[in-house]
């Protein structure tokens, strides 16, 4: 056959292959994309198979609606309907084309969970904001919540979780946290992620006598906001003295500029607390008015009046919105001054856009995969998920072992509070020993990793997070 008819052909071809995805997209959409149930539903025909702006789910809504195929929205579906064992063949088979996503493993849990009892928790993230970080805090609690009833349960009662949105947002969070904690059988809470959404939730868990664990969130304030709040990051006051001691002790860096948020609690701590540190270690702060949040920011105006001011060195608090700022500013500094990092820039994306801009940072990090070598975590986790896994997933872990910990003991909202503010509470986690001070804070130590060029990357960035000693 000649090439002029094969064109035609090839042409026909096309289109009926464009079709026959328009067909299908089409059926997806009928099918799940709407409102309807079948018509044997116990549920009201008008429950949604997507969240709305509040959006909570143990499995009858989709949250994050980047990750749809049918095996999980027929699970979806089956769930709304409280059709349980459908909806656990359906979620299996979903998890075979995505193995590393913890909503589907979450939905799958608490299929099964119906059928023994559950004991309830939730855990709030931002999925609207961000759904990377939304998901690594979630890997974490499924990682937990899978092993949990794969060993059959607490005492023989599987762990069911809520997940909830709050995109961050400090007004949700309140929002979130009132619904939750007027739903008497949710037993305690995982989050918020921010710490400003945080502040924003406490005081309606602590009113309500709720407990909250957040595994992010370490603004020094939510320290004081009562006995029902817990974390398992170290406050930022512990992060700042440590990074401080290292600049000048170590790093041998005395005159430090600073980059921060001032639209975020954690970013506006960690300056204060980093400020009175390196004045007490014998070194002193260059005012650079540095301030990510700024509409008029400019990067290379900062580091020409840091270099005209005498720095030697950058500390970049950006919060998790403002990362990109913030390597901006790595960018523009050429590799001139040193740079440090609070953990906010422990992530993937740090390396992605700061590359060689950003190499030789040193942060300051609650958790790095060969530090805690009596722990099975990060093992499990490449198992499970089919890679590697990041600090948040490990501190949510850790959250989330801390109220296996405790709901053995008195599974009731007064009872794990009680259990958790014991003097002589202590799990082990992700993160070794987890114990808490009187104001519910962690008790531990921060470690240190540095940026180096690899030439196999581990993050397929040329670059990854090293530990160091």
């Amino acid at each position: 056959m000649t090439q002029k008819n094969e064109t035609p052909l090839l042409i026909l071809t096309l289109l009926l292959t464009f079709g026959i995805l328009a067909g299908g997209l089409w059926f997806l959409k009928k099918q799940f994309f709407s409102n309807s149930t079948s018509p044997n539903s116990t549920q009201s025909p008008t429950a949604p198979l997507f969240s709305t702006s509040l959006g909570l789910s143990q499995g009858e809504t989709l949250l994050f609606t980047n990750d749809i195929n049918p095996q999980k929205m027929a699970g979806i579906q089956a769930f709304s309907q409280n059709n349980y064992e459908p909806a656990i063949a359906y979620f299996q088979e979903s998890l075979k084309f995505q193995k590393n996503d913890p909503e589907t493993l979450i939905y799958l849990n608490n299929a099964q969970a119906e059928f023994h009892n559950p004991l309830k928790i939730a855990v709030v993230v931002p999925i609207g904001k961000n759904e990377n970080i939304a998901k690594e805090i979630l890997r974490g609690v499924a990682q937990t919540q899978n092993n949990i009833n794969k060993n059959s349960g607490i005492n023989g009662r599987y762990l069911q979780v809520t997940i909830a949105n709050d995109n961050n947002d400090p007004q949700l969070a309140s929002q979130v946290a009132q619904k939750l904690v007027q739903d008497s059988t949710i037993l305690a809470v995982i989050g918020h992620n921010s710490s400003d959404a945080t502040l924003g939730a406490s005081p309606i868990y602590q009113q309500g006598g709720l407990v909250m664990i957040s595994p992010t969130s370490n603004a020094n304030k939510i320290a004081s906001q009562g006995n029902y709040i817990f974390r398992t990051i170290p406050s930022v006051r512990f992060e700042a003295n440590a990074l401080s001691n290292y600049t000048i002790n170590q790093v041998k860096k005395t005159k430090v500029g600073i980059c921060f948020d001032s639209q975020a609690q954690y970013s506006v701590a960690f300056k204060e607390d980093f400020t009175t540190a390196i004045f007490t270690d014998g070194g002193q702060i260059i005012e650079v008015n540095c301030d990510l949040s700024s509409p008029n920011f400019n990067a290379l105006n900062i580091i020409n009046q840091a270099k005209k001011e005498g720095a030697d060195s950058l500390l970049l608090i950006p919060s998790v919105d403002r990362l990109s700022v913030a390597t901006r500013v790595a960018q523009g500094n050429q590799q001139e001054l040193f740079l440090l990092g609070s953990s906010a820039l422990y992530t993937i994306e740090t390396l992605q856009q700061g590359k060689q801009f950003v190499e030789g940072m040193v942060i300051p990090v609650a958790w790095y995969p060969t530090a805690f070598t009596e722990s099975s975590f990060s093992q499990d986790a490449i198992k499970l998920w089919g890679g590697n896994v990041n600090w948040r997933s490990a501190l949510a872990y850790d959250a989330a072992q801390t109220l296996m910990t405790a709901l053995p003991k008195n599974p009731t909202r007064q009872g794990i509070q009680k259990t958790l503010s014991n003097p002589d509470f202590r799990t082990e986690g992700a993160t070794g020993t987890i114990r808490f001070l009187p104001s519910g804070d962690r008790n531990s130590k921060p470690l240190f990793v540095t940026i180096k060029a690899q030439a196999q990357s581990t993050s397929n960035t040329g670059f990854d997070f090293v530990l160091l000693k």
